[in-house]
């Protein structure tokens, strides 16, 4: 996967990219064009948001989770994510929030995520040449 094709969008502050799999699939980006397109918006309003002002103070829209894990809330959707040095921010998972509470199993995915995207990149893997 080139680089150019994992990112979102990419504003004055922030540059939001996709997490791909070793297999090259993105769940959070699959999950995205499953939503009716007034859905899409309202995660790229947000996206938008942080990367051309570099925060959002609404923690009804983004919030921390704890463990340096995000969370993009269109909702009633979640998009978890990281950060990342270099202002970039990492959407790993996305799923639809039907409780009150952040499910475990959904931000453990995230934190697995995280890891396996430093590892690769560490290793060189993560990112074709150019």
């Amino acid at each position: 996967m080139f680089k150019e094709d994992c990112i979102a969008y990419k504003g004055d502050f922030y540059t939001v990219e996709w997490y791909y799999d070793e297999s090259g699939k993105s769940q959070a980006l699959e999950y995205l064009m499953n939503l009716k397109p007034e859905m899409q918006r309202k995660l790229f309003y947000l996206i938008k948001r942080i990367c051309d002002n570099g925060k959002i103070n609404d923690i009804t829209k983004f919030r921390n989770e704890g463990d340096k894990i995000y969370a993009f809330k269109p909702q009633p959707d979640r998009f978890l994510s990281f950060f990342i040095q270099g202002k970039t921010i990492i959407i790993t998972n996305a799923f639809q929030k039907k409780g009150d509470k952040l499910p475990e199993n959904e931000k453990l995915k995230a934190l697995k995520y995280r890891e396996c995207y430093f590892k690769r990149v560490k290793e060189g893997i993560y990112y074709e040449d150019d």
